[in-house]
């Protein structure tokens, strides 16, 4: 499930000596433990965004770790699914921000459609356990695709939640886009600075001074 506008970029990174031991990694994990996403949809933010109309980029940690959650698209839960946690509070900054009442919907692909990158730094995770895959070479991935994503010229907001996300910001010197920088959404952290941060009618107020059409946020 990968984009072919990403065809390019990925294919070089395929090549690359880390990601065939991240690979061989992957494959044994798979065959051998309940690992989430499943191997179709570890790459879905590739397909349903394309490269060249990233407007918004989200980071994310890694997957969701418990059964049916994980979709391959960083917070978002597959459809009748229970929100989880964090996923609840990014509505309710979205409805505080916006005045958008939100539905139960936690299958983010209308955002990601619309040019919003949702983007894991680890992109699988072992059942139960969380941060299970750091290391292994995913963050190196991730790295580089932040790296393709500040050269572009095409103006893009990237939105670090955390401090695991707002690492990434070494890579952000590109003056086009915009780096907006707040706590976590977790309900560990989400009164730390998240709340109140307002990202979501920012990140529309500097696509529209672009002279781009915003994100409709409501799901």
């Amino acid at each position: 499930m990968i984009n072919k506008s990403w065809d390019e970029f990925l294919d070089n990174e395929f090549k690359q000596e880390y990601f065939q031991k991240l690979s061989e990694f992957l494959k044994n994990e798979y065959a051998t433990k309940t690992i989430y996403p499943p191997k179709e949809e570890v790459f879905s933010a590739f397909y349903f965004t394309d490269l060249d109309k990233v407007k918004v980029v989200i980071l994310g940690q890694d997957p969701y770790h418990e059964e049916g959650q994980a979709c391959g698209l960083c917070f978002a839960v597959k459809p009748r699914i229970d929100l989880p946690p964090s996923l609840i509070n990014i509505y309710k900054e979205i409805s505080d921000d916006l005045g958008i009442k939100m539905s139960r919907n936690g299958y983010l692909v209308n955002w990601a459609k619309q040019g919003v990158l949702l983007l894991n730094t680890v992109m699988t995770v072992q059942k139960g356990i969380a941060n299970s895959h750091k290391d292994k070479g995913w963050e190196i991935f991730t790295d580089h695709v932040i790296q393709k994503l500040n050269s572009l010229e095409q103006p893009i907001v990237f939105i670090l939640w955390g401090s695991n996300a707002q690492r990434k910001s070494e890579f952000l010197n590109n003056p086009k886009h915009m780096v907006l920088k707040a706590a976590h959404p977790s309900p560990l952290s989400a009164y730390r600075g998240f709340f109140g941060c307002r990202h979501f009618s920012a990140t529309n107020s500097f696509l529209r001074s672009k002279g781009l059409e915003g994100i409709d946020w409501k799901m």
